[in-house]
């Protein structure tokens, strides 16, 4: 598939000669007014490369490729320009918001040559991104694994709690929504050094030990030291280094912040992690809600009201025995994936995806498993199957 280049120039003539210059190579696409052409940015699916004019009315060159830069800052910018505007353009490039300028009037050759040179500055940053992205999840889904493997509560937990993490995120309209749901997969990593039995009394409301409680306080800041030595990580290191750290300013860590001092990621897990304790514990939504709500002065107010909100919204879930061939994404799996021979191959509480998906259908084929599995089905698609199930019977 070719790269996809936008050309922005408010004279007709030149975008039919630059168009001309370049479609053989290149998915074009022109505009002449700069603010109509910023509408087209769309971060889902980038300009590999925008050539824009500087002289422009409304919006100069300089200015265009400012917001390409902030709307999508992977594309690459080149600029074209008069000989009387030099000193801008150069300044530009010195900027670091233009990677090449070109003067009027520009040889085919020339034209082509830049253009390709700038493409494939595009494919190289979006290189590299995918690979940083491949490595981190990786390592994140490793990391993970192993927490499960050695204390598989840890691990029924994330499972729970990333749903909640999530919902909890996006009504807080957070941008880097990736971000919260690793230091969901990964807030529990520093349990492994807990001595055995305490996630065990902890889940079942036994009041731990005195090394129990001191180790268990611990766990937050040794994931934190040991996320902080990995490239991108320090945002959500500190995320789960606060996860027992009270709205009030009470519990770990024991430093002066309090309330919106708090990173958002880490009030975020704490109303999660212990709305999930006290579901455990109480076996009731509401009830478990209620018994936040006695200590309310450790929760973030306004994320309390959204907790309350959400009960309603995982109330709408159907219980459903399927066939592994109905599986669909947001299905959220409400018992253990177990092989034919006894394995644990996924634990209840994961919400499914089409790699998740693949990954049971696999095991179907290649290590035997039971052919139907219990599902919580979102209550929205369950009205819709039974409507479109009742309108093909009519």
């Amino acid at each position: 598939m070719s790269a996809r280049v936008l050309l922005v120039d408010d004279e007709p003539n030149v975008l039919s000669a630059l168009r001309r210059q370049l479609r053989d190579k290149y998915e074009i696409e022109v505009e002449q007014d700069p603010q109509a052409a910023l509408k087209r940015l769309d971060r889902s699916n980038p300009f590999a490369a925008v050539v824009s004019d500087y002289r422009m009315p409304k919006m100069n060159g300089i200015e265009f490729l400012n917001e390409v830069k902030r709307l999508s800052p992977e594309t690459t910018r080149v600029m074209l320009t008069g000989y009387a505007d030099l000193d801008n353009a150069i300044r530009a490039v010195n900027d670091g918001n233009v990677f090449r300028f070109l003067t009027k009037p520009c040889e085919k050759e020339t034209l082509l040559q830049h253009v390709n040179e700038a493409v494939k500055q595009y494919e190289l940053v979006t290189a590299k991104r995918v690979l940083l992205e491949k490595t981190l999840k990786g390592s994140v889904e490793l990391l993970s694994e192993i927490t499960s493997m050695v204390n598989p509560h840890a691990g029924e937990q994330i499972n729970r709690v990333r749903r909640s993490v999530k919902y909890l995120a996006m009504k807080k309209e957070v941008k880097d929504l990736w971000r919260y749901d690793i230091a969901t997969m990964l807030c529990q990593l520093g349990t492994l050094i807990l001595p055995p039995g305490t996630l065990d009394a902890l889940i079942s409301g036994a009041e731990l030990s005195p090394e129990q409680t001191q180790m268990y306080e611990m766990h937050p800041g040794i994931a934190q030291s040991l996320l902080s030595k990995l490239p991108r990580m320090g945002a959500i290191a500190d995320m789960i280094a606060y996860q027992l750290k009270g709205f009030d300013g009470s519990g770990t860590p024991r430093d002066a912040k309090k309330e919106d001092d708090i990173p958002l990621g880490g009030r975020i897990l704490k109303i999660a992690l212990d709305y999930d304790l006290a579901l455990q514990l109480e076996k009731n939504p509401q009830q478990a809600f209620l018994s936040l709500e006695k200590n309310s002065d450790f929760y973030d107010p306004e994320l309390m009201y959204y907790l309350e909100g959400m009960l309603g919204v995982e109330a709408r879930y159907a219980i459903k025995t399927i066939r592994i061939t109905e599986l669909e994404p947001g299905m959220v799996l409400h018992e253990d994936v177990i092989s034919n021979q006894g394995a644990m191959l996924l634990r209840k509480s994961l919400e499914l995806d089409k790699d998740k998906i693949g990954h049971i259908q696999m095991f179907a084929q290649k290590v035997g498993i039971n052919d139907e599995i219990t599902v919580l089905v979102p209550e929205q698609e369950t009205e819709e199957a039974e409507q479109a199930v009742e309108e093909q019977t009519n």
